[in-house]
């Protein structure tokens, strides 16, 4: 018989964590604070995910969901167009079709509204979440506090934006509107062409994604934590749930477990009786190494569907939602796009020196993180499919689980983020 859930206290004991992105590391480390004794299980290593190649932004001004009005337009025009930030391979269309139809039905204004509630209930706390673990960890010389300039290049992109930018307002999003000229005072690097921007001032960026996943692991293990590099392949079940974790190495026994793998978090969650419409929205990113220009704010342009950061590597630019299986092999002509949309935007870039990278985004088509208790087994939580602002609701995620784990009473209301939603 499947356990119910229960939100009664429980005592400290062995966990294992599946999953050592940003979220997954959170939840090792919240839970390790708590007195369990926590084994995180990743075959990746940290943060070789999505949580390595992300522009790095931290904020509330990612409250606005993917799906928003004219998607239904919007979306095909995107993904016939070689030069689109939505790509779709051919092969994958049958798996992705029920996925993109509750993607529209996202965009009815009521839902809408709803979810940009839901996605601003989490990001409001980020701070909160993420400031014990990175203290601790000092890790704190990888958070810039510069903020965050998204600009326009045509009035008619501007006047489209406007219900996005008044979502945010509406839930204490600080912001300055800026002509032109107002932009390439604060930011001298940007095309002559931008007409328009809005600054975010109480936004921060990580200026390298990956460090400070792995830095929080490595402090995880200082500890007393175990990360083995091990795939998490399937469940010993016992009477009421999972006893043990199945892995290509061995088997790992204990008392609760967390399913915190991203993307890969679907196959696991199904073996335990739990379906969600997940998919790999796959972003590709170049690094310029040697740029030639030093950028004073993390910058998105809203015309060319990309994000410039400046990081410690060097000035990172990351776009593109390629729809594929997540082990399909990279398609680098993405990046390469992204490249030249970004030397576009920012004319002074230097290519000679540069990186690529590709990397599977969860995503729900709801824009909304699964966060909860299983709902047929009571010492089994899910803690995935963060889409666009995993590196954001890292910390608050791991804290969240930690309180569904001890059965402590939840900072906010967990009901838009239920495994069982769909």
């Amino acid at each position: 018989m499947n356990a119910a859930a229960t939100t009664a206290p429980t005592a400290p004991g062995q966990v294992i964590v599946i999953g050592a992105g940003i979220v997954g590391v959170s939840c090792a480390l919240y839970l390790q604070r708590d007195g369990h004794s926590v084994t995180l299980l990743d075959p990746r290593g940290a943060g070789n995910g999505a949580s390595f190649g992300n522009a790095g932004n931290l904020g509330w001004a990612s409250c606005v969901p993917a799906a928003m009005p004219g998607v239904l337009k919007k979306v095909p025009q995107m993904l016939f167009d070689s030069n689109g930030p939505l790509k779709l391979h051919w092969g994958h269309v049958p798996a992705a079709a029920g996925w993109f139809a509750r993607f529209i039905a996202a965009a009815r204004p009521s839902r809408i509204e709803e979810i940009a509630d839901a996605r601003q209930a989490l990001l409001s706390r980020l701070h909160e979440g993420y400031a014990p673990l990175i203290e601790d960890a000092g890790a704190e010389e990888l958070i810039d506090y510069s903020g965050l300039l998204m600009t326009w290049e045509s009035d008619e992109a501007f006047a489209g934006s406007q219900y996005a930018l008044d979502i945010r307002r509406r839930r204490g999003v600080a912001m300055e509107v800026l002509d032109g000229n107002e932009a390439r005072q604060m930011e001298p690097a940007l095309t002559p062409s931008v007409k328009h921007a809005v600054h975010f001032p109480r936004l921060a960026h990580v200026t390298d994604p990956g460090r400070l996943t792995e830095t929080l692991a490595r402090h995880f293990e200082r500890r007393g934590g175990r990360f083995l590099r091990e795939a998490a392949r399937g469940f010993e079940m016992g009477p009421n749930g999972p006893v043990a974790v199945k892995t290509d190495s061995g088997r790992h026994a204990a008392d609760r477990f967390v399913v915190a793998a991203g993307v890969w978090s679907k196959t696991l969650a199904r073996q335990l009786g739990t379906s969600t419409p997940i998919e790999a929205e796959r972003g590709y990113h170049t690094v310029f190494t040697d740029p030639g220009i030093s950028l004073r704010a993390a910058i998105m342009s809203a015309d060319r569907y990309i994000a410039v950061t400046q990081m410690d590597m060097g000035v990172r630019a990351t776009g593109v939602a390629e729809f594929a299986h997540p082990d399909q092999p990279a398609d680098m002509r993405y990046a390469e796009m992204v490249q030249r949309r970004a030397m576009d935007f920012l004319p002074g870039l230097r290519a000679e020196s540069r990186t690529q990278w590709m990397g599977p985004r969860p995503s729900h088509p709801d824009s909304l993180p699964v966060i909860g208790r299983s709902p047929r087994f009571a010492n089994v939580v899910f803690a995935y499919g963060h889409d666009h602002i995993g590196l954001a609701l890292g910390g608050i995620s791991g804290r969240l689980v930690a309180d569904i784990v001890a059965g402590r009473p939840s900072l906010v209301d967990l009901t838009p983020y239920r495994p069982d939603r769909f």
